[in-house]
C-alpha cells in the first residue's frame, strides 16, 4: 500500500496565459482508491488528460509503475496498464453489450478488425469479454443493444471497456455523473469490488461516494493541490472547507 504506482511531479499545463495545472505533485499508491476532488474549473479535466496522455505537459513528469511515461502517447500508456473511463459515455450504441467488450479485448490483442460483425463469434475473445461482463454485473444484458441500456448500465459498460485493456490503474472520470441514487449505489459497490484487484484514481463530484470509497483524497483548486490525506483529515481541513466542501461536510459527518 505504500509504493506509489503513479507519481505526478511538478506538472504544469498552460493555455495561453492561464495555468490549468500549476506545479501539481500527486502520488497514487498501489492498491488504494485515491479520489481527486475540486470545484468546476479547478483543472481536474486537464490533469486527467496529462495523466492519460491526451495532452502534453509544459513542465513536469508522469511516472507510472516506476517508468517515466511523460513522453508516451495515450495508447502506449494503455499498453503499460493505465486505463480510463470518460465523463461522457463513449460506447458503440448499435452493437450489443458483448460485442462492445469483444472489440475492446480485440483491440488489446492488436487485431485488424476485419470482421466487426463476426467478432463476438470468436470464442476466445467472447469468453474473455463475457468474463468481464460477469465481473461488472452485466452478464444478463450481454445480447442487448448498448444504446438501449439505462444510463447507469452504460456507465458500467464503459468501465468494462476499460477493464478489457487489463489495467493496473483504472482512472474513473466522474463515473456517477447523471446517475440517480440507486445507480450511484451500484457503481459505488462496483468500484469497491474492482479495488480488490486494481488501483483506482477517482475523479468525482458526488461527495457521499467519495467519502465512502476513498483511501485518500486530494483537493485541486485553481490548478494546485491544496490538501492530500485520509478522508477524515480532508473532512476537517479548514482550507478545504472554505475552498470547496463548505456545508457538504456537515451533511457527511
Amino acid at each position: 500500500m505504500n509504493e506509489p504506482l503513479l507519481q505526478l511531479s511538478g506538472l504544469v499545463k498552460r493555455f495561453g496565459g492561464l495555468a490549468a495545472t500549476d506545479g501539481v505533485d500527486l502520488d497514487v499508491r498501489a492498491g488504494e482508491i485515491h479520489a481527486l476532488i475540486g470545484p468546476n474549473g479547478a483543472g481536474k479535466t486537464t490533469l486527467v488528460q496529462l495523466v492519460c496522455g491526451g495532452v502534453r505537459s509544459d513542465q513536469g513528469r508522469v511516472i507510472f509503475d516506476g517508468a517515466d511515461i511523460t513522453g508516451l502517447s495515450m495508447h502506449e500508456r494503455v499498453r503499460r496498464g493505465l486505463a480510463r473511463s470518460y465523463q461522457v459515455t463513449s460506447i458503440f450504441a448499435r452493437l450489443c453489450v458483448l460485442e462492445n467488450v469483444v472489440l475492446a479485448v480485440q483491440a488489446r490483442h492488436g487485431s485488424s478488425f476485419r470482421f466487426w460483425s463476426a467478432a463476438a463469434r470468436e470464442f476466445a475473445l467472447a469468453e474473455e469479454a463475457m468474463g468481464i461482463l460477469v465481473r461488472i454485473g452485466l452478464k444478463d444484458r450481454a445480447r442487448v443493444a448498448a444504446g438501449s441500456l439505462a444510463h447507469g448500465e452504460q456507465r458500467q459498460l464503459e468501465v468494462a471497456l476499460a477493464l478489457a485493456t487489463r489495467p493496473h490503474l483504472l482512472l474513473l472520470d466522474e463515473p456517477m455523473a447523471g446517475m440517480g441514487p440507486e445507480e450511484s449505489a451500484r457503481m459505488v459497490e462496483l468500484i469497491a469490488q474492482l479495488n480488490r484487484e486494481l488501483t483506482v484514481l477517482l475523479i468525482e463530484h458526488d461527495m457521499d461516494a467519495v467519502f465512502k470509497l476513498a483511501t485518500r483524497i486530494s483537493v485541486l483548486v485553481s490548478g494546485r493541490i491544496i490538501a492530500s490525506g485520509a478522508p477524515e483529515a480532508i473532512r476537517r481541513n479548514e482550507e478545504v472547507r472554505r475552498a470547496y466542501l463548505g456545508d457538504e461536510v456537515g451533511a457527511l459527518s
